[in-house]
């Protein structure tokens, strides 16, 4: 259910996760099924995050048992009366962005266990296959990396804490084994929901298969007021615009 599972070398490890600066912070991971979540926050709540992915999926498969095509589709559902609220979450994201709701699934799920964990946290930074929902009191900078790119971590965007929470989320057409119809290195979309962020992401990610196609891409993306802003990385180009803050790492 985890679309965003890296795919090969470091990535299928996640190793990046090692080079996370969590000083002050507990950091630990979660797994339930393919959901794998890397936390932290002020203390071990490792079994406060597992009760939580369990209820996201919970209203998750239990919804696709009845409605199997909102899994499978890569186009915008059909909105329903009686579907839990994170599914009404993803349906939204997926249809504004012109998307399937699955696009958004793993900003979504980072998005609700962070949410939750704020009742036992003041600092919660969630990292679900690269989906990313923060609320810290303090700055933070998130790497962003793009495969074989050679702009690939050498830069991140830095937030303040008063400026989370924040969802950051990425789509690669060449990185992982997550569908894109497109072949930009990164999509890297920030927004003040997580789930949002990924729908919009994976979009993005679509429209840019060449070059050429990131300075309009990115004028689409500028016309999505629920977007904050972003990065797109494809070979050795670089795009950005909105309120973020590019930093060189």
């Amino acid at each position: 259910m985890n679309k965003k599972t890296p795919g090969t070398g470091s990535f299928a490890e996640r190793k990046y996760r090692g080079s996370v600066d969590g000083t002050g912070l507990s950091c630990f991971s979660v797994q339930v099924k393919e959901t794998d979540l890397w936390i932290s926050a002020d203390i071990d709540l490792s079994k406060e995050t597992r009760d939580l992915v369990f209820e996201c999926r919970f209203q998750i498969e239990s919804f696709i048992i009845d409605h199997p095509d909102f899994e499978s589709t890569l186009y915008p559902f059909t909105k329903n009366d009686y579907s839990p609220p994170l599914v009404d979450e993803m349906i939204s994201a997926g249809r504004q962005f012109g998307v399937g709701p699955m696009a958004s699934v793993a900003g979504a799920v980072a998005q609700y266990v962070g949410n939750g964990l704020l009742t036992y946290s003041d600092q919660i930074i969630v990292e679900n296959g690269g989906d990313i929902f923060i609320s810290s009191k303090r700055p933070v900078t998130v790497s962003i990396l793009a495969g074989d790119s050679p702009l690939s971590g050498r830069f991140g965007l830095r937030f303040k804490g008063s400026q989370t929470p924040v969802g950051v989320c990425s789509s690669s057409g060449v990185v992982g084994h997550s569908l894109s119809m497109g072949s930009a290195h990164v999509a890297c979309v920030v927004s003040t929901s997580a789930t949002v962020a990924d729908a919009a992401a994976t979009s993005l990610c679509n429209r840019i298969r060449e070059q050429t196609d990131m300075k309009k891409a990115i004028k689409w993306a500028q016309g999505m007021t629920s977007i904050i802003g972003g990065v797109v990385i494809l070979d050795d180009a670089m795009g950005t615009w909105g309120g973020i803050n590019l930093v060189q790492i």
